[in-house]
């Protein structure tokens, strides 16, 4: 079993669509301090415990800081028969719009 990378610049296609999750890997506090639009936060360590909160729902996407957490959790996860993509090079090889929540 394989799964795709996808490049920064395709991100902004699956940003908002229904059916698409993609998914912030990095700590609350780095979410919080800047992710793409859309995402959710599931730190890496909280995976493997919520994973049955994304089956069989969503076409996920996954990224972390600079792309190798998101490469792990995307093999790990792909065996189970996850539907997953994992953002090249992370957060540091997008260049959009971050949202942030201060609170």
């Amino acid at each position: 079993m394989s799964f795709d990378t996808i490049r920064a610049n395709e991100i902004f296609k699956y940003i908002g669509m229904p059916n698409v999750l993609i998914i912030d890997l990095r700590d609350e506090h780095k979410y919080k301090a800047g992710h793409i639009p859309s995402a959710i936060n599931i730190p890496y360590e909280e995976l493997e415990e919520r994973k049955n909160e994304l089956q069989g729902k969503y076409f996920l996407i996954f990224y972390c800081d600079r792309g190798n957490i998101s490469l792990l959790a995307a093999r790990d996860l792909i065996k189970d028969g996850y539907n997953i993509k994992s953002l090249y090079g992370g957060l540091r090889a997008y260049h959009g719009k971050l949202e942030r929540n201060l609170h």
